[in-house]
Formats: structure tokens, sequence, C-alpha cells
């Protein structure tokens, strides 16, 4: 099945991939039966249990430009490892994918970054304590992890379309745990701006695989510490979803 499966992808012809993460899915409105190819046609990827995450491909269009859109991911917190968690990614390169745009929802560490707001990651900390090359003997230059061209592509519409774009660094935890004020604390003296609980694996994979990556943080809330409220899932998933036309505004501009 996973032949007929990946011929399928391949045969959409698109050069560019879009991870969606946690609430992020609505992006892609109603799909065609035709246009889904669900992660279980395919026996190496692993299926999502998080809520927001339905596991699919589905093969779509921003403009002119036609897209693979990976519906959900899996995480390290799951129970996956790293190379099940970039299992997607390989996919993706194997179709033919040779852009990767990455979303998550992320908790804003920086006080000027106000949760509602998307942000641009210029860089990222990878404190997972995992990698997806572990064991390859791989050596990958990590020094333009995103793409400068990209960056200024969308940096461009976002200007244009009087789109709020915020730009900084993404620190990548395990989980699930949200992290403590203290921890918050912590990576802000790091120079974390944002924090979540995926995207530095599936990006290091990119970068072994030679794609060409950017990824985008939906700031669904303060990070612990920063406000009087407790954390939860289902309100990371609101905040998201509320946040998706403003996303689909900056793709349709900048592809």
């Amino acid at each position: 099945m996973r032949g007929r499966a990946l011929e399928r992808i391949r045969d959409w012809g698109a050069e560019t991939a879009i991870i969606l993460g946690s609430g992020l899915s609505s992006i892609v409105g109603e799909a065609a039966a035709d246009r889904v190819v669900a992660f279980s046609d395919f026996a190496e990827l692993p299926r999502p249990s998080v809520a927001g995450h339905s596991g699919r491909f589905v093969l779509g269009e921003v403009g002119a430009t036609r897209v693979i859109y990976a519906q959900g991911r899996v995480h390290l917190y799951e129970g996956f490892s790293a190379k099940d968690v970039a299992a997607g990614v390989r996919t993706l390169a194997s179709a033919g994918v040779k852009k990767l745009l990455v979303t998550n929802a992320a908790g804003s560490v920086n006080p000027d970054f106000v949760p509602g707001s998307w942000m641009m990651v210029i860089d990222h900390l990878n404190l997972t304590g995992a990698t997806p090359l572990l064991g390859s003997r791989e050596f990958i230059d990590m020094t333009e992890t995103y793409s400068r061209r990209f960056r200024a592509r969308f940096a461009q519409a976002a200007v244009e379309n009087n789109v709020e774009l915020k730009e900084g660094v993404y620190a990548g935890l395990s989980g699930p745990q949200y992290e403590t004020p203290a921890e918050v604390r912590m990576l802000r003296g790091l120079g974390a701006d944002a924090v979540g609980m995926s995207t530095v694996i599936e990006v290091i994979q990119a970068r072994a695989l030679e794609m060409e990556v950017a990824a985008f943080s939906c700031l669904t809330n303060w990070a612990a510490g920063m406000s009087d409220n407790n954390l939860s899932h289902e309100d990371v998933l609101a905040k998201g979803q509320g946040a998706t036309e403003t996303f689909a505004r900056l793709l349709r501009a900048a592809l």
C-alpha cells in the first residue's frame, strides 16, 4: 500500500509541504476524498494520538502553487523516538518535496510577543535531548537552519498585507508537561522568544535531506509565570483555530 500512497503524493507534483501544528489543521478546509492520503497508508508512519492532529496528507493548492499539507504530527512525549517523529519529513522528501514550512502552537516567552500573534522562527534551541540523526554519523551544518530567502519573502508578504509577524528564537522541549515559571525564566535567559514541544526534530531531519525550511509559531498563550492563567491544551487548540485565517492570508501572499 505504501508504494501506491507515495505515488499519489509524488504525482501531485508539489515541491512545497506544510506541516500543521495543534489547532491549525482547519487552514485546509474541506478536502475531497481523492485529495487525502492517510498516514495509516504508510507502514513507517506513526499515528498521532493527540487532539488536533488528524494524521493525513492533503493534496492542496495555495493560489497557483501546489502544496502538500500534513495535518498532524507525532511528538516525543507520545513515546516515539526522534526518528519516528521525523518519519513524515522523510516521506515528503521521497515524494519530491524540496521546501518545508513547519507550523506549531507555542507559548510566548518574550513579554513583547502577545498571544494571538505569529512568530517566524529565525533560529532554534533544541532542548529535547534528541535528534533524528542519532547513529547516522551525519555532521549537518545548522548555521542557516531557516532559509534567509524564505524569511525575506514572508517578511515582505507580511508588510504588504498588514500582517503582524514577529521574528524570534523557538525553544523545543520534549513535554508533555508545560514548563515551570523557573524554566521559562531560564529559557528567556538562553535567548528564546517562544517555547513548544515540536518542530526542532522535523527541521533537523529536513536540513539533513537538504530541504529549504521555514517555520512559524502561533503564539497561543503566555508561558508559565507570565500571567495568572493555568495552561491547557484545549485553550491552545482554540487560539490556534482562531489564528488560521491570518496565516492563510500570509501563505497566499508569499507562495
